[in-house]
């Protein structure tokens, strides 16, 4: 029996930039494409139904663009083990063929699990990079310099099939799943076609403001890139994202005098290329610890924290009723759309873990859920980051009200995600509560009933919460725990010179 070579497509549904793909095609077996749903996946606290139904309609893009290179996709629901017995039973799988996933813990001790299966079933499994995480890594010494030869080595066009297997089966329909995702607002086209759509219109089109666009929950919908939905199930390429930027950067630089605003699009594009590159960054943080969704880096400064959940704050935060007008609006967009900016999800995780000493699972978990772009190594990182419980990184926490007069000076987007401030002056729609009585009845407004008090006070719970996080950091173990992070998971980048210290006030200013 000759075998086959199995093109397992996990969060990688492309066909471009697809060495696996490549190589099946190249190998000269039949090869059988194959797209697991993983029911498995429908109980963990991190997945939502939304999740599902974005991998879902991206991969059946890919089944379309599968077909037209000769080869089909299989649609499977289960477990994973399971289906590859299956197969294997039928068709005798020789190598199985994909690329390599930083997922969750859940994930990891599922490749576990396939790795020790088709040792015991001699099949040979070869996982490829798929972006610039490095596997067993010790520590970040030369990581950056590896990531970067990673980002600049060829792209590949997808291949044309001889030999395939064919799937006669109807590709399931989220209804058959029996999940119920919620309706998202401006939710993206899906798949790899639409992601390249994207990126170009960026590059050419809409990215030119992103250096100072991207802060505004409002601008960055717009002035962003709008890939991050693409990029966690594998849409897109990392590198392919990386080389485009790069040569529209040149482009530019060349052709300073024929384009208008080169400066500003250059800063702009020059800001994106290191976001690329920061999204490994912390992907690798997961690669090298992969339970950080289940356990804090630092677990001394987590238990001298002892944060536990009150279910009325959690409840008030998550739905966006804490009585802050600009973060409910962030949070009411969040839960609309699945998306929202970075600094803004920041924000989010520092309300919960500052001011209302909310525990960072039940938080991350809740966040997680939300987006639809949802990337378990950058989340869990930036979670454990604006939670405090790394001990490596500054503690942030974000002044609500400054963020709103900062991005929203003229409540224009609270307005627009919480209706019930509509009627409210500019001069009051940060802080509502202060207005006069006879103008809360004028314009229906009652603080306390048509939208609530704010749940705590804001600047004194924030600075409660930020002495109490340094002061869990004090004890001896504890700052040896923060070491042994910072030697494994620091940046190996050396800090910017200052011509002068920044004063306190100033820092205080920047949040």
């Amino acid at each position: 029996m000759i075998g086959i070579d199995l093109v397992w497509f996990k969060r990688d549904l492309r066909t471009h930039d697809h060495v696996p793909l490549l190589s099946a095609a190249l190998s000269g077996r039949p090869v059988l494409c194959l797209f697991i749903i993983e029911t498995e996946r429908f109980e963990l606290e991190d997945t939502d139904p939304i999740h599902i139904q974005w991998e879902l309609d991206c991969a059946r893009n890919l089944s379309v663009n599968l077909k037209k290179l000769g080869a089909e996709l299989h649609f499977k629901k289960g477990d994973c083990i399971k289906i590859l017995e299956e197969i294997n039973q039928q068709f005798h799988i020789k190598r199985i063929l994909s690329h390599e996933e930083t997922g969750n813990y859940w994930s990891y001790q599922r490749d576990k699990k396939v790795s020790e299966w088709c040792e015991s079933e001699k099949i040979l499994w070869i996982e490829y990079p798929n972006n610039g995480v490095i596997r067993r890594l010790k520590n970040r010494d030369g990581w950056k310099k590896r990531r970067d030869e990673r980002m600049r080595m060829s792209l590949s066009d997808p291949p044309i099939f001889k030999h395939t297997i064919p799937f006669n089966r109807k590709i399931p329909e989220i209804e058959d799943l029996i999940l119920n995702p919620r309706v998202l607002q401006n939710r993206p086209e899906p798949g790899e076609n639409a992601a390249l759509k994207r990126l170009h219109k960026f590059l050419q089109k809409d990215g030119k403001k992103y250096s100072w666009a991207i802060s505004s929950p409002t601008l960055s919908v717009k002035h962003g890139s709008g890939l991050s939905p693409y990029f966690s199930v594998g849409a897109l390429s990392l590198r392919r994202a990386v080389q485009e930027t790069s040569s529209r950067i040149n482009y530019i630089k060349k052709n300073k005098s024929q384009l208008e605003g080169h400066a500003e699009w250059i800063k702009s594009l020059n800001s994106f290329r290191t976001r690329l590159a920061w999204r490994c960054h912390f992907i690798q943080k997961l690669e090298m610890e992969p339970d950080l969704d289940l356990k804090a880096q630092n677990p001394i400064i987590e238990s001298n924290m002892n944060r536990i959940l009150d279910p009325e704050k959690f409840n008030r935060w998550k739905e966006g009723t804490t009585g802050w007008p600009f973060f409910d609006a962030c949070m009411r967009q969040l839960t609309s759309t699945g998306w929202i900016n970075f600094r803004m999800r920041a924000m989010m995780m520092s309300a919960a873990s500052y001011n209302l000493w909310l525990p960072w699972r039940d938080t991350g978990r809740f966040l997680a859920r939300q987006f639809l772009d949802y990337e378990p190594g950058i989340h869990w990182s930036q979670v454990g980051m604006q939670s405090g419980t790394t001990g490596i990184n500054t503690i942030r926490a974000y002044s609500m009200t400054k963020q709103g007069k900062d991005q929203d000076p003229d409540g224009d987007y609270i307005r627009k995600w919480i209706p019930e401030l509509s009627m409210v002056p500019t001069n009051f729609i940060h802080e509502p509560w202060l207005m006069p009585e006879s103008l809360q009845n004028s314009i229906s407004c009652r603080i306390g009933i048509e939208y609530p008090e704010p749940i705590v006070d804001e600047l004194v719970t924030r600075k409660e919460g930020v002495s109490r996080s340094y002061s869990a950091r004090n004890s001896e173990k504890a700052r040896e725990i923060s070491k042994k992070v910072l030697k494994v998971h620091g940046s190996r980048r050396r800090p910017r010179r200052k011509s002068k210290k920044m004063s306190s006030t100033t820092q205080k200013k920047l949040f």
